[in-house]
């Protein structure tokens, strides 16, 4: 087999799989996402990141606390040390606040920010609204730490 015929089958082997990979990703994965402090100037705490995002509750959106809860938000730890989220907050572009209290996030360990009202474990925490939070068409999640720096972002739709 020639040269050229081995880099044109590898070429559309690559081609394929970037195919495959971009049809296989969620929604909220096709979107800005920017980790650390602004685009990498500092970033003391660059093992936590925003995760998947369910921005679009499954089903009728009806309010119901189940529904609202199938809205949520993952904050990830990549590390492998615990870091203490008392004081960290996620908002959302319309300003709506989620402030942790008293949660210690063990190395690569994930937590999900739900919009209704639940009960907080160590893998789930509640916003306790009564209302939907992420916008299903455009809205950008922001984390920060408890000095209000940026930690990471993640935004989705047409407005970022």
């Amino acid at each position: 087999m020639s040269a050229y015929a081995v880099r044109r089958i590898a070429a559309t082997a690559l081609a394929a799989g970037s195919v495959v990979a971009a049809a296989a990703m969620p929604a909220s994965a096709d979107s800005d996402h920017d980790h650390g402090y602004g685009h990498g100037r500092h970033q003391s705490y660059s093992n936590v990141v925003l995760g998947d995002i369910q921005y679009d509750s499954p089903g009728r959106d009806d309010w119901s606390n189940r529904s609202l809860n199938g809205e949520w938000v993952e904050v990830t730890n990549t590390g492998r040390r615990a870091v203490d989220l008392d004081g960290w907050s996620l908002t959302d572009r319309s300003g709506n606040l989620y402030r942790f209290d008293d949660l210690r996030l063990p190395g690569r360990a994930t937590v999900r920010v739900h919009t209704g009202f639940g009960r907080d474990t160590r893998r789930d925490v509640y916003q306790g609204s009564r209302d939907y939070i992420w916008s299903n068409y455009a809205d950008k999640a922001t984390l920060r730490d408890n000095r209000g720096r940026t930690v990471d972002t993640h935004s989705w739709g047409y407005r970022r």
